[in-house]
């Protein structure tokens, strides 16, 4: 087990709480860093220090003085927005925090990547991490994750160990992505997917994810300016995860049958339309979601697994009902 100092950027996101939540738990001295000051001053305890911080722009130095393991969470992550706007907070953030990093004498630099980066318009199973990517990534979030991903790999060196984890549909009870679209859709009484939500799916529990950041510490040397797909090794439809949640709340929920192609159609028009009028909305639907919850995707861990020596440990209905339930005390 490694130990010394760690520095988590995006500690107040859902995933962030829960690592930063792990390091405090095995006694570790965390500073931690996030957007929202609220929920970062709330966690403040004799382990943990939160300094807010805009990585594009302010020191760096008071964030890793010490510090011995970078945990690189923070993003702009979602399926729309300003590519400028993506460009600085993905790609010239983690470019500064690597630099900082390495002059501070940081010895590990832990990034949190994405499997969006393999997201097309087919099924696509059992993916490795050298299966071959689009020829054009579905949206700027997946562009300028995988340009920030190879910055951090790029980066590794003797006394420098750089990991990246692409972690897959993270389920947890501050979930802002996944669950909360569920949960509208369990007030609606309906959920429209596309393909009738028959794609694969391999949702993650929050704390296998945590689990998985915590042996890429422990093995960064020896896997230094690797990339590794994290998964809950668990394929089921779309569909039959949101049953799953709806069960649990108790609520019966019509899934409305989309073709995964006219979703897609539907979804381009809809983006071309939103990238014309002021301000830039965001459509209802986007081609990227349309491509997620359309197709499957699914992967191969054997290179966590034997690298890593990390294998998923939760079922997908336990870690809704975790979820679900710390989401209600939070």
């Amino acid at each position: 087990m490694v130990t010394g100092p760690a520095l988590v950027t995006g500690a107040t996101g859902g995933f962030g709480r829960i690592l930063t939540a792990q390091l405090r738990s095995r006694g570790r001295d965390v500073r931690a860093t996030g957007r929202n000051t609220t929920v970062g001053g709330a966690m403040a305890d004799p382990n943990l220090r939160f300094l807010p911080a805009d990585l594009t722009c302010d020191p760096l130095e008071p964030l890793l003085d010490g510090v011995q393991t970078v945990f690189h969470l923070a993003a702009l992550s979602a399926p729309w927005g300003c590519e400028r706007d993506f460009r600085a907070a993905n790609i010239e953030a983690t470019a500064r925090l690597l630099e900082a990093a390495q002059r501070a004498g940081c010895r590990r630099f832990i990034f949190a990547s994405t499997p969006s980066i393999y997201t097309r318009a087919q099924d696509q199973l059992g993916l490795t991490e050298h299966s071959p990517l689009p020829d054009r990534f579905a949206n700027a979030y997946a562009a300028t994750k995988h340009a920030a991903e190879r910055l951090a790999l790029g980066a590794a060196r003797e006394g420098f160990a750089t990991v990246a984890l692409r972690p897959r549909a993270i389920i947890g009870p501050h979930d802002t992505v996944l669950l909360p679209r569920l949960l509208r859709a369990a007030r609606k009484g309906v959920l429209p997917l596309p393909g009738g939500g028959r794609a694969l799916i391999e949702p993650t529990d929050a704390r296998d994810a945590a689990d998985a950041f915590l042996a890429a510490e422990t093995r960064a040397e020896a896997v230094s300016g690797r990339a590794f797909n994290i998964s809950g090794g668990i394929a089921l439809p779309v569909a039959e995860l949101a049953a799953l949640v709806f069960a649990h709340l108790g609520r019966r929920v019509r899934i409305f049958d989309i073709p995964a192609h006219l979703a897609l159609a539907s979804a381009g028009l809809a983006q071309g339309v939103a990238q014309r009028l002021p301000g830039r909305p965001e459509p209802i639907l986007t081609p990227y979601v349309a491509m997620v919850l359309g197709w499957s995707q699914t992967f191969d861990m054997n290179a966590a697994r034997e690298a890593l020596g990390w294998n998923p440990g939760r079922q997908p209905a336990e870690s809704v009902a975790w979820a679900l339930a710390e989401a209600t005390h939070a």
